[in-house]
């Protein structure tokens, strides 16, 4: 059995649960998610919580049963609590500033870049202007939108100029040497 995917996901107080042929609603505080799983898994909740099952031991149930397991964990967690993304700004005169709910990003360009943030999302700006806070009841949508930010100016590794995530290190190369 997959150690993953045979763990129970604990359903928290306030966040309600439907499950119809394999579509799971989850609905919380935060919001709603939907998500249509794979017809071979089995979705229940028992006791509080959901459970899955696979039907037989086949490589690819086996994949799908943790895999399952992990974003419908990653959806309960994200209507109760909700899930937040830092990015951090390094470099003369790049910064970043709040206008409205959108984000505007100075990055060394010849102009600024406008970030329109999708609905369920919420941006916020240190400030300084050199952390950018997202957040969202659903991860992947904070995976994509920040990796599209970071993708704007990289961080380069001569001199660590550019947009990184908080907990990413850029390995610095040396620079030119005189001979």
């Amino acid at each position: 059995m997959s150690r993953i995917g045979k763990k129970p996901i604990a359903i928290p107080q306030g966040v309600d649960v439907t499950v119809e042929d394999n579509l799971v609603t989850v609905t919380g505080p935060k919001g709603t998610l939907k998500r249509q799983f794979d017809p071979e898994l089995g979705i229940a909740t028992e006791d509080g919580s959901l459970v899955l099952t696979r039907p037989n031991d086949e490589r690819r149930s086996r994949a799908l049963h943790g895999l399952s397991r992990a974003l419908l964990n990653n959806m309960v967690v994200g209507v109760s609590t909700g899930y937040e993304k830092r990015l951090e700004i390094t470099g003369t005169g790049y910064r970043a500033e709040m206008e409205g709910q959108n984000l505007r990003l100075a990055l060394g360009y010849s102009h600024d870049i406008l970030v329109v943030p999708p609905p369920g999302v919420a941006f916020a700006v240190d400030n300084r202007g050199s952390t950018i806070v997202i957040t969202s009841h659903n991860k992947e949508m904070i995976g994509q939108i920040a990796a599209d930010i970071r993708k704007l100016r990289p961080p380069e590794p001569y001199k660590g100029k550019g947009i990184r995530y908080s907990d990413e290190v850029v390995r610095r190369k040396a620079g030119k040497s005189k001979v």
